[in-house]
């Protein structure tokens, strides 16, 4: 992502708070054990598009050795394979696919999605579909630049569910699904938003590069598919499922919460503590309460069709 530019638009965007490299490869180190690669050097802006998109600039995506260190260190308790299991978007999404449609799901792990929509001609790309569990049928490891030269206009259906905040060229992304889809297809993203718990949690650095370069919004869903063409036919703001209860109630417990419009990480004493408070109390609570019914949203769903 350029500094200074929204990736969606190209517009102008504001600097809203500048972060250390240093202090991000300390609190990745210190919360996951992983070494954050990769990351520049020096310091990361965190900016605010016109369009409400927030996106850390300058940042790179997240390479094999860090995403294969952090899978390891979070399934330790099944937490990668129920999340790649279970996701917020799968419901509203799988409602809108029809029996007979094709469909491709970009980074589509094990491909648990497939399993809500057994009538369709299921396709998931991933480049590692072994980090979540033993890959199901349909999943290729192929990128979806080469799958979309080869697939234009093929499928009925494009989706990404909880993608689009890790890569660094978003617009690029959702270009190349929107180019796999026929006449009237549907393209249908999910990611997290913000503000939200996630956001709140001070220095909470599973929201930060190299693995999340951008959070997302209703406005930001719309910006996306006006630049691309497509007609909005939903942006729904959903809640955390009850498989996910940890980030909601760390968001929710936390001592002192990061201010919805920023800073969201300090070099402070009182902030690390207030992260390690809120892991352990957000933990006990996710053992032993129900995830509220009406819990405040966690992610945005975007359904746009193609002309």
């Amino acid at each position: 992502m350029t500094p200074g530019v929204c990736p969606i638009t190209g517009e102008p965007a504001r600097r809203v708070q500048e972060v250390s490299a240093g202090l991000l490869r300390g609190l990745w180190r210190r919360t996951f054990g992983v070494d954050p690669t990769p990351l520049p050097v020096g310091r990361i802006g965190i900016w605010r598009s016109p369009c409400d998109l927030i996106f850390f600039a300058p940042a790179e995506e997240g390479d094999g050795a860090f995403y294969e260190a952090l899978y390891r260190r979070l399934d330790a308790g099944g937490r990668v394979r129920a999340a790649g299991r279970d996701r917020a978007e799968y419901p509203h999404a799988a409602a809108r696919i029809r029996p007979g449609d094709a469909v491709l799901e970009v980074g589509a792990g094990a491909g648990a999605f497939a399993h809500l929509i057994p009538e369709a001609r299921y396709v998931g790309l991933d480049p590692n579909p072994g980090a979540y569990a033993a890959p199901g049928a349909g999943i290729r490891a192929e990128s979806l630049a080469d799958h979309a030269a080869t697939h234009e206009a093929a499928y009925d259906a494009a989706c990404a569910f909880q993608v689009i905040e890790h890569v660094a060229d978003p617009l690029h992304l959702a270009r190349d699904m929107a180019r796999c889809l026929k006449p009237g297809g549907l393209l249908m993203l999910g990611a997290p938003t913000w503000p939200s718990a996630m956001t709140a949690i001070p220095d909470f650095v599973f929201n930060a590069p190299p693995h999340h370069l951008s959070w997302w919004s209703e406005p930001a869903m719309r910006a996306l598919a006006d630049r691309l063409g497509l007609a909005v036919e939903a942006v729904l703001p959903l809640g955390p499922v009850a498989a996910q209860p940890l980030i909601h109630w760390m968001g929710r417990l936390a001592p002192i919460k990061a201010p919805p419009d920023g800073p969201w990480f300090a070099a402070r004493r009182s902030w690390y503590a207030a992260l390690a408070a809120s892991a352990l109390l957000g933990r006990l609570a996710a053992a032993v309460l129900p995830l509220p019914r009406h819990a405040p949203p966690m992610f945005v769903f975007l359904v746009a069709r193609k002309p």
